[in-house]
């Protein structure tokens, strides 16, 4: 007897719809597109292969065809899903509920040809329930969705097959372009540029340190003869210098004379006490971009982490669908929330129903917010039935549902005000606010940024004593209602924008329209893995690659990138989705122009003019007038002086920040570039010269010269291989300066022979890898606890450790994953700065730089500022030469998608 097909895309999803809709139907994935335009050139139909427009797949003298061929990988499922067909009663479309899953179920229905009913089905969470729901309320394939995404695939498509080889030929090769990656580049390269172009600024206030009864508090200088104490909003980020006149700007030594005036101006007076109710709202249930933003902050993961984890829950079951841009809740987990909080935290906490409003541009609100689909499995009984991300994105997602429905936290928050008299009697007044939570409402569920909701209702109360206006405050000793202890100066800086991490740009995005909730993590993903950006820490630090591209695009393509012009194309494919807008229209005029001040993309690539090779300028050289500059070449971005030839051109080492790299630093790299490398000394063995170098790939140890050049200007004869010298990476942590003729011996002595393995009499030996220090006996490798005990590890302790069972990839070396000897705090752009133990010794890092604690100095010493200035002057001796994460090459040409 024939039954239902039904096809979803996920195999998981299958398995989980299998397990309650039993064999009355028959489930099957997709898994995923089966479709698509060809992905290289071995996939373009031959049909096509010798049209002008062959390679994109796209027909753009007839309409905007596209020719789309099957995935390699999907050919098998296509067949199985033929014989499925042939036995079915009906065909139910189940891909996911948005214009992407609609496009799937078309291109499914255009391969498959059922002659059988064919329906679609949608639904926001797997569930029976709401699986047979949607079965009851099937419906007609929506051809407004399908032709908002193939709009927008053809759209991609024409972007970067038509700039991308703009950039081949007038940029660098190997380069990509794409409409939503670009404009995504170019705010983290904006960003970058505000860094560069910040000037610092110092300016001073007071702190004094009270005690009233057993507590103590600080307040804080804010106004000196009724002008506010400035702060660092009152400065000029180019400038450095003040931007309002109306403030009282300290220095040091206004500060210093100050301190001493007001000391022996005692008694200060309480001069005011405010009390103010407040109350503080839940946030509204998740997003995708909320998700990601909060995943990003609370737990570190990158959007791409947190969309898998997402994608499993979802396919498990246990989430409601996870690419949506709306806050609503449905009725039915409306009731179920408030169920949940009365029974966990009683009546009192329970603030619901709540309905909240999307605020985002063209919200889709069809679709529901991110919530658990049984709010009564709670993050502690659900975590061990996960991934550990899946658990971990769980209780994010069921904390802030449940949350949302709470009761509002009601606080009162109190400020002080203390006068004291200056010189000449001029007032100086002094604050300090507290906060009480008088009930905690939904802060008893969830705290944004905050793993421990329960602990951090205490962090979060900042308690004064009880004080009234027309107390005193004197000496300790003296009759004062409140003592003081200690008066400071205090100096502070103003710090560049923060560097954009997944959770700022995820946000900024959304904002201004750019992206569907689908594709914030595959665009951060894609100028990862492009070489436009890399991480440092969280931020995302852009690549002289991406200033490169960005200022020509900015140049030639203008309007492209611009925030307003693509958040209007995501517009007119809402209309597309909506039936407002026909698609053809819409494509034409993107690649035709719509006359009325938009030239189209046809005409902005055919143009024959297109100026000199971009540069980014660094300034002039000082003794020639020579201008400097960075440009891309073949191997990368490199640094030119004037016309280049010898000695005036260097490539920049990978990981270093744009921002970081002025005139200084460039004109150092093109010393030791013209200098050649650095020996370290002989070889006593072989008699060779020892060269600490640093190439593309990070800095290295070399043993003898390189062949080609070991004669001035002879060459070996043609298809000729020359011996390659000796070589070895440095380890993570590691520097050039570092560097002496003994650990470079060592590193070249690797990798090392331990001795012969008593089971098979096999090399035992280890080494360096990828993932850190290992021994390696065959094809069986395991890692080592330490870097030392690569050259130390005995083989009777090599066996052993061969003989135990592997256990996870744990690393516990280098400085990105060593535990800390000092967690000293963050520097002004928000990288820790750590103190860690090396294996020439301690040293600190802040993630890209690392600098070595000078001999003597105490450990426990060691202050923040001690850090800061340490890692600044080992940064002014040229660009870090072991960056922490380095950005991964490009792949292939790269043609653009967005």
């Amino acid at each position: 007897m024939a039954i239902p097909l039904l096809i979803v895309e996920s195999p998981t999803k299958a398995r989980t719809l299998s397990a309650f809709l039993g064999n009355r139907y028959c489930v099957k994935a997709s898994v995923g597109h089966v479709r698509d335009l060809p992905n290289n050139a071995a996939e373009v139909p031959e049909a096509i292969k010798g049209k002008k427009w062959g390679s994109m797949a796209v027909d753009v003298d007839h309409d905007f065809q596209p020719y789309y061929v099957i995935s390699s990988d999907r050919k098998g499922t296509i067949r199985e899903l033929k014989a499925a067909v042939k036995e079915a009663s009906e065909v139910l479309l189940a891909t996911d509920p948005d214009r992407e899953g609609e496009s799937i179920s078309w291109h499914l229905l255009e391969l498959l040809k059922p002659k059988v009913p064919v329906h679609r089905i949608v639904f926001h969470e797997i569930t029976e329930e709401a699986v047979r729901d949607a079965i009851r309320n099937s419906r007609e394939l929506d051809r407004n969705l399908v032709d908002a995404q193939e709009s927008r695939r053809i759209l991609d498509r024409l972007f970067g097959y038509q700039v991308s080889p703009v950039l081949w030929k007038r940029v660098a090769p190997k380069l990509s372009a794409g409409r939503v990656q670009s404009v995504a580049v170019r705010l983290v390269v904006e960003r970058e540029e505000e860094r560069k172009g910040f000037r610092k600024a110092e300016f001073w206030n007071l702190e004094a340190k009270l005690r009233g009864g057993d507590r103590e508090f600080t307040v804080t200088l804010v106004r000196v003869g009724g002008k506010r104490v400035a702060i660092g909003k009152d400065f000029d980020s180019a400038t450095g210098k003040p931007g309002n006149g109306g403030v009282a700007v300290l220095d040091g030594a206004s500060s210093t004379a100050l301190a001493e005036t007001l000391r022996s101006h005692l008694p200060w007076e309480v001069t005011g006490v405010e009390e103010k109710p407040v109350t503080q709202r839940p946030a509204p249930p998740f997003t995708t971009s909320t998700l990601q933003q909060e995943a990003n902050r609370k737990l570190g993961f990158s959007a791409d982490r947190t969309m898998s984890a997402a994608q499993r829950l979802f396919d498990d079951g246990v989430i409601s669908y996870h690419r949506t841009d709306s806050t609503s809740l449905s009725d039915k987990a409306l009731q179920e929330s408030g169920r949940t909080i009365r029974g966990m935290y009683g009546d009192a906490y329970y603030g619901g129903p709540r309905r909240y409003q999307t605020k985002v541009k063209n919200a889709q609100e069809a679709h529901e917010a991110i919530r658990p689909t049984n709010f009564s499995l709670v993050p502690d009984k659900a975590g061990s039935r996960f991934h550990p991300d899946g658990a971990r994105v769980y209780e994010l997602i069921w904390k802030r549902a449940v949350a949302s429905q709470m009761a509002d936290a009601k606080l009162l928050r109190t400020t002080v005000e203390i006068t004291a008299a200056g010189e000449g009697g001029i007032p100086c007044l002094f604050t300090a606010s507290g906060k009480v939570i008088r009930f905690p409402g939904y802060l008893r569920a969830y705290v944004e940024g905050s793993d421990d909701p329960t602990a951090d209702l205490g962090d979060r109360e900042t308690l004064l004593p009880d004080c009234k206006t027309g107390d005193r405050v004197s000496l300790p000793g003296d009759e004062a209602a409140l003592s003081l202890l200690d008066l400071s100066p205090k100096s502070h800086e103003t710090t560049p924008p923060p560097r954009y991490t997944d959770a700022s740009l995820v946000k900024r995005l959304e904002e201004d329209g750019i992206g569907r909730p689908s594709t914030y993590a595959s665009i951060i993903k894609t100028i990862l893995e492009r070489g436009y950006v890399w991480r440092q820490g969280k931020a995302l630090v852009p690549t002289f690659t991406a200033l490169v591209v960005t200022a020509f695009l900015k140049e030639h393509f203008r309007t492209m990138v611009e925030l307003d012009f693509t958040g209007r194309i995501e517009e007119k494919l809402d209309l597309i989705s909506n039936g407002a807008l026909e698609r053809l229209a819409f494509l034409r005029e993107f690649y035709l122009g719509d006359g009325n001040g938009w030239p189209g993309l046809k005409s902005l690539v055919e143009r024959d003019a297109w100026g000199d090779y971009p540069s980014i300028p660094i300034g002039d050289d000082p003794a020639t007038g020579r201008r400097i500059a960075v440009k891309l070449g073949r191997f990368g971005p490199y640094v030119q002086r004037g016309e280049g030839g010898e000695g005036n051109t260097a490539s920049l080492p990978a990981g270093l920040a744009p921002a970081d790299f002025g005139l200084d630093e460039a004109l150092k790299l093109l010393e030791e570039k013209s200098a050649g490398p650095r020996n370290a000394g002989v070889d006593p063995r072989t008699g060779l010269k020892v060269y600490v170098m640093t190439g593309r790939f990070g800095p290295y140890v070399q043993l003898g010269e390189t062949p080609e050049k070991s004669k001035e200007g002879a060459k070996p004869p043609k298809g000729t291989k020359l011996p390659k010298p000796r070589r070895a990476s440095l380890p993570e942590g590691e520097s050039v300066d570092g560097i002496t003729l003994e650990t470079a011996l060592r590193l070249l002595s690797l990798p090392r022979e331990i001795g012969l393995h008593p089971d098979d009499g096999a090399e035992v030996v280890s080494n360096f890898g990828r993932f850190g220090p290992y021994v390696k006996h065959g094809d069986d490798f395991r890692s080592l606890e330490s870097e030392g005990q690569v050259f130390t590890i005995s083989l009777d302790e090599a066996v052993e450790l061969l003989r135990q069972p592997k256990r996870g990839r744990k690393r516990t070396f280098g400085a990105a994953k060593k535990a800390a000897l000092k967690e000293l705090g963050a520097n002004p752009a928000g990288a820790p700065i750590r103190l860690l133990d090396g294996r020439y010794g301690p040293y600190l890092t802040d993630g890209v730089v690392n600098a070595t604690v000078p001999k003597g100095v105490p450990l426990e010493s060691i202050t923040l500022e001690n850090a800061l200035e340490w890692l600044a002057g080992k940064a002014a001796k040229g660009p870090s030469k072991s960056p922490a994460k380095r950005p991964r090459a490009r792949k292939g040409k790269g043609k653009g998608k967005s």
